[in-house]
């Protein structure tokens, strides 16, 4: 475009639509398509049939579509964000360049949790909950009407336990981790029991076990799958809820806080409550036998399956497949593992769609005598250890730069006063 002569001092420099368009790098018909819109504003030339536009007004529209481009190429229009903690790739997912897989198959959730935080694999370590935190957040969960989600239950014990905690404000790093090994235990301990007996004691599978099944003494193969699928979901790059986390602690929200946030986005279908909506799939199979008129209903109702598919994973969930396969050596798992087999088999005539982890949960939860809601809790407490990570790594970096800008598409101001 030729350089335009310099306007007099004190008047708007005007352009042509032929240089409008060219500065914008689009036809001049859009030009008007975007006074239309309200985006521009046009003047006509006196004595003429063309019309004039703000330069200063194209310009900031011209950087506003080349950052919006930008925002959307290569990556989906999705933020990135440089961590050291989970890389997916491949249908595999590794913890800080180990494979997840073998890291929850080995070890112990809590020695999954220490790796994730520290780098450091610390075996036998266990968490406990300090008395005190776990008394003001019973206190606080038990006052919750009976049909309160578990999530409801989790945020409300970590408001109580932050209530509890007079160093919660200290963001640097050994006091987090505190914060970590006592919060986790506390949120476990803090939940009313599936059956007449607390267990306050062993390690947190087990006691998570006592809160999601009035089974009792469960036998090692199903407190080791539990284990397992604490340590498989412990994290997930950057999920919906991990983001939420990140965020509240770039503005350096303290631990307690980040995790509240995360809890709050872990709730919605799309994400900690998914393997609920598996569990009901799941029986329902088990109750018709037969995952044809099960799935037949939920694809007529206009619903997706839940329980199958991930946009991570082209392939196979490794976390499934590693969940089935301890899930298996369970003799009273082995119908709904047929059902879910069955559900995957059937849905396949309409999709071809492997299960996810929120169907291998299903099957843990069903075949456990739980709850539908049981993977959601499973999910949440599991997850806890991966925002704490995530936390820990945003309060090193500047503080509020999880800001982006917002690409305002509305109509040109000043719009007159609505009346």
């Amino acid at each position: 475009m030729r350089d335009q002569e310099p306007a007099p001092h004190g008047a708007e420099r005007r352009l042509s639509t032929k240089e409008a368009a060219e500065l914008l790098g689009v036809k001049p018909e859009t030009v008007y398509a975007y006074v239309s819109r309200g985006q521009l504003s046009s003047r006509r030339v006196s004595g003429g049939r063309g019309s004039t536009f703000d330069a200063q007004e194209v310009e900031t529209l011209a950087r506003r579509n080349k950052r919006e481009s930008a925002s959307g190429s290569g990556s989906g229009g999705e933020l990135s964000v440089r961590t050291r903690i989970t890389l997916i790739e491949s249908d595999r997912y590794f913890f800080r360049g180990v494979d997840a897989v073998d890291l929850a198959t080995r070890h112990t959730y809590e020695e999954v949790a220490e790796w994730l935080w520290t780098g450091r694999m610390l075996p036998g370590r266990t968490f406990t909950a300090p008395a005190a935190s776990v008394a003001v957040a019973r206190r606080a969960v038990e006052t919750l009407p009976e049909h309160a989600a578990p999530t409801d239950l989790l945020r409300v014990a970590t408001i109580a336990a932050a209530t509890a905690d007079p160093l919660r404000f200290d963001l640097s790093e050994e006091s987090v981790l505190g914060t970590a090994r006592s919060l986790i235990p506390t949120l476990v301990d803090a939940l009313p029991p599936a059956g007449h007996h607390r267990l306050d004691e062993g390690p947190l599978a087990h006691r998570l076990w006592n809160r999601l099944s009035a089974r009792k003494d469960p036998d090692e193969a199903s407190l080791r799958a539990l284990d397992a699928a604490l340590a498989l979901l412990v994290d997930h790059d950057l999920a919906a809820s991990t983001l939420a986390v990140r965020v509240a602690a770039s503005a350096r929200a303290h631990a307690y806080a980040a995790v509240s946030a995360g809890l709050g986005v872990i709730e919605g279908p799309l994400h900690g409550a998914a393997s609920g909506l598996a569990h009901r799939l799941l029986w329902d199979v088990l109750e018709q036998g037969d995952a044809a008129p099960v799935i037949a209903g939920e694809l007529r109702a206009g619903r997706r399956i839940p329980g199958l598919g991930h946009r991570l994973y082209p392939g196979e969930d490794p976390r499934a497949r590693a969940l089935f396969a301890l899930l298996e050596r369970i003799p009273r798992a082995e119908p709904a593992l047929l059902a879910a087999r069955d559900i995957v088999e059937t849905a396949a005539r309409h999709a071809p769609l492997h299960a996810n982890v929120d169907l291998a949960l299903a099957v843990l939860t069903a075949s456990s005598g739980m709850d539908p809601t049981a993977g959601e809790t499973i999910f949440a407490v599991a997850r806890t250890a991966g925002w704490i990570a995530h936390a820990l790594e945003e309060y090193g970096e500047r503080p509020l730069r999880m800001r982006p800008s917002g690409l305002y598409a509305g109509p040109k101001p000043p719009q007159p006063l609505p009346e």
